[in-house]
């Protein structure tokens, strides 16, 4: 909940995965919060070792937005916030305790926890935390309410329920038609061998990909919601209404959200689509027995333990004192 003036501040830039891991930290914390919206101006472009303890990549109404009392604690997440967090230590006169999520890009030191997945190659410092997966918001409790809510929208549907979540390109790789039909096909092939359904979200990533996915989906029971459409986004309702998961293992922040539902959980994981660093949080996530390879086959009988970084966050700012 956010609070004008609460002792710990949230740095919330326009990036979702980056607003779901530093407020999923905060929940975890289970403590009043100001939430700070950040907005960047042209020389966020600027590397951070040139930003360095400053606010001159932020727009001129979030810096104006920024006084004191300066919080207690500061959580923040991503490279572009770094910067402001390190700015808002250096105001308090150190007194401000910093939690960085992902890599700072520079001025590691006046960071009091940075937490650095498993998967990216860094060297540690006595301030640095590894976690296996991101950190978001989605609790157990916050799943079932959110399933609870969508229930008697998928009733018509056989069971067992397979959610499948569907990605798209990135930066560095793309997600082809061919892809999304051999994804659509095999997964339904692996439901209907169940006698289930299907219950598919698109992303915007997906982009004109879309298309080819409703076209695979063929004669498999589904339900399918399109990026583009108009409407309640199901996403969070089905991996709380799943009895299976599978997922398009491009996204970092969509394994970990599905591998936090304590489901079975399959990644869809082309060669052609996967960077070496995607690759290293798959075995990672294989190896925690949190998730598996999807082959074309479904074993529901599997419980993995559900994973939550957020809460291990939050218990590791407890345990060095950072609320102090």
């Amino acid at each position: 909940m956010p609070t004008s003036d609460a002792d710990i501040w949230v740095l919330l830039d326009d990036r979702a995965g980056n607003r779901s891991q530093a407020l999923g930290v905060a929940d975890g914390l289970g403590l009043p919060c100001r939430e700070i919206e950040v907005r960047y101006g042209p020389l966020i472009r600027l590397p951070n070792v040139l930003l360095g303890a400053s606010t001159i990549g932020l727009d001129t109404a979030t810096r104006s937005a920024l006084s004191p009392p300066w919080p207690r604690l500061v959580i923040a997440a991503g490279r572009r916030t770094a910067p402001l967090a390190r700015w808002i230590k250096k105001q308090s006169g150190g007194r401000s305790r910093l939690v960085q999520i992902m890599a700072p890009g520079s001025g590691d030191a006046d960071f009091d926890l940075i937490c650095r997945p498993e998967h990216d190659a860094a060297a540690d410092g006595a301030n640095t935390m590894r976690i296996a997966a991101a950190p978001h918001r989605l609790t157990p409790a916050h799943l079932a309410e959110v399933a609870g809510a969508w229930w008697t929208r998928v009733t018509d549907l056989p069971s067992p329920r397979v959610a499948l979540i569907v990605g798209g390109s990135t930066r560095r790789r793309t997600f082809t038609d061919d892809m999304a039909r051999a994804l659509c096909e095999q997964a339904g092939a692996a439901t209907r061998a169940l006698g289930g359904a299907l219950m598919v979200t698109t992303s915007r990533r997906t982009g004109a990909s879309v298309a080819a996915v409703e076209d695979a989906l063929g004669g498999t029971p589904h339900q399918l919601y399109r990026w583009d459409q108009a409407g309640e986004n199901p996403y969070q309702a089905y991996l709380g209404l799943a009895d299976a998961i599978i997922v398009t293992a491009e996204s970092v922040s969509m394994c970990s959200e599905a591998c936090a539902t304590g489901k079975p959980v399959y990644l869809f994981a082309p060669d052609a689509l996967i960077t070496p660093k995607h690759a290293r949080l798959h075995d990672i996530l294989i190896k925690g027995g949190h998730a598996r390879l999807f082959a074309g086959e479904l074993d529901l009988s599997w419980r993995p333990e559900p994973l939550n970084v957020a809460t291990g966050i939050a218990d590791e700012i407890r345990r060095r004192g950072l609320l102090a």
